[in-house]
């Protein structure tokens, strides 16, 4: 019996040993075609039912979605008024929105999504090299398995590329994938100035504001893949979360899977060919002291494979030594903080060493 101890009981640190061993990730359960799941990776039912799913459609029979802002025109006066309005209201009624006609071509969107399949779908031997879990790494490759006893696996297998102020030697980079991942945040650093501009003047604040305090100017680029699961009722693609980032940009293929925790219900994000789905990180909702806010999300597991690519923006590394507070504009004495001040790796370490207890440190720098 796999992960069990001498005594035949599950033994769920042999059994992580054991996987982590093969340094084969998800994939190479995928594609040993079994027919049921390690019970490392089987969720409990009141994880996997925590919320109930909200309907698709109204009393009306119209369909729910999340709203979507068009930014064909964003720099024209008349428009960017339209549009900063729009993801002001996003921002704080719903924390995801979806983003059109945004400039990234749609051949460089799709030539993303098919290199980070074909990192994903080489041999387990071309892989292994960059298989770690060291989080001083800045390109590799794992299954972001459990860090705290008895909490269940995802079924995923993600490569991380980490762009410290938007730099990277490209000779880190898998072959597999190098010329995509290059083309393809050289877009996302050109669309994130854009955000950046757009959120600060939703604020109410000079359009540089966000760019001046350089909290997004790094950037950590996720190429998920989440294989074909034998018994997808069992787990989760992602487990429920938010993110510990300011702001995160998705990238889904046409599978879709995506789930966002709207009025304590779970509600699917279709996927659009051509979209990316922004949503507001953790840290962003602390500096605007709730006035945007980051909502908890999750992927289900299918029985179909699943490709997307995230990029989730962070401060520069002079950012990162000074301390995040809520911005001072944005206070008055009917609006005081809602957060203390925090640097940003202490944040990251109080959530690592929180990980699948929470799903969220803002509430450990709430002023209570």
């Amino acid at each position: 019996m796999v992960g069990a101890n001498n005594n035949g009981e599950y033994d769920w640190a042999k059994e992580m040993k054991e996987f982590d061993s093969t340094k084969a990730g998800v994939k190479g359960l995928a594609d040993a075609a079994l027919s049921e799941i390690p019970k490392l990776f089987i969720h409990s039912p009141e994880v996997l039912h925590s919320n109930p799913i909200l309907k698709t459609t109204n009393a009306g029979g119209a369909q729910l979605d999340l709203p979507t802002i068009d930014f064909q025109g964003v720099s024209e006066q008349g428009r960017r008024q339209v549009v900063v309005e729009e993801i002001r209201k996003a921002a704080q009624e719903w924390g995801f929105f979806r983003i059109v006609n945004h400039g990234i071509p749609l051949e460089t969107m799709d030539a993303m999504l098919d290199a980070a399949k074909l990192f994903h779908e080489q041999p387990t031997e071309e892989k292994k090299p960059f298989y770690s879990s060291d989080s001083t790494r800045r390109v590799k490759f794992n299954s972001n398995l459990p860090v705290l006893e008895n909490n269940a696996a995802c079924w995923r297998d993600v490569l991380s590329c980490v762009f410290l102020d938007d730099q990277l030697d490209p000779q880190d980079l898998p072959s597999a994938c190098r010329k995509e991942v290059q083309e393809y945040v050289k877009y996302m650093i050109e669309l994130r100035e854009v955000m950046a501009e757009l959120l600060s003047e939703a604020l109410g604040l000079p359009s540089d504001h966000l760019s001046k305090i350089e909290c997004m100017k790094s950037q950590a680029l996720a190429c998920n893949y989440y294989p074909k699961c034998p018994q997808p009722h069992k787990t989760l693609g992602s487990s429920k979360h938010s993110d510990t980032t300011f702001l995160t940009l998705l990238m889904q293929d046409s599978i879709g899977g995506l789930q966002i925790l709207h009025n304590d219900e779970w509600m699917d994000v279709p996927a659009a060919r051509g979209a990316l789905i922004a949503n507001i990180g953790d840290l962003m909702q602390i500096i605007s002291n709730d006035r945007f806010i980051s909502v908890e999300h999750r992927v289900v597991a299918q029985s179909v494979q699943r490709v997307s690519v995230a990029s989730f923006f962070t401060p520069s590394l002079k950012a990162m030594g000074k301390p995040f507070e809520p911005i001072k504009e944005l206070l008055s004495r009917e609006n005081p903080a809602l957060y203390r001040e925090f640097l940003f790796r202490e944040y990251c370490e109080h959530y690592k060493t929180k990980f699948q207890g929470v799903t969220s440190a803002k509430p450990h720098y709430r002023i209570r």
